[in-house]
């Protein structure tokens, strides 16, 4: 199966569920993720990825039209107090929102806003039953 994760600019959340479902869930389906309005991947979240032993040296930020999305078979998106991007494709679609981490005020709540975020996207694709498992 191939799965989207979704939202604005492709530099956190989208980033960091990329890089758990790959870690945990790479051998049986195929992960991506994308933006309505790509930027750079926000260095918190290759952070806070490398420290539960994730890589994700080789993930930058893509926008939707980077993506084909005739192949896709799941959609999610991860946004919570922003508008989500919309995908016209007949596709399955689900939403998992959870608030910017890049949002918080001083450096080190970042950062634990970051690690937060991490925790509560494995816990989603960890859930038994998941989509992804």
């Amino acid at each position: 199966m191939n799965i989207l994760f979704l939202c604005v600019a492709n530099s956190a959340r989208s980033q960091l569920a990329e890089g758990l479902a790959r870690k945990h869930f790479g051998d049986r389906h195929n992960f991506f993720s994308a933006g309505s309005k790509p930027s750079k991947i926000n260095p918190m979240a290759v952070k806070v990825l490398q420290e539960i032993g994730i890589d994700t040296s080789g993930q930058f930020s893509k926008s939707t039209g980077d993506i084909e999305l005739q192949t896709i078979d799941l959609i999610i998106t991860l946004c919570a107090e922003e508008v989500c991007p919309v995908v016209n494709a007949k596709v399955k679609k689900l939403h998992w929102p959870f608030k910017d981490p890049g949002t918080a005020g001083t450096e080190e709540e970042k950062v634990e806003s970051f690690r937060k975020i991490r925790d509560l996207i494995l816990a989603k694709i960890q859930e038994p039953g998941s989509v992804l498992s």
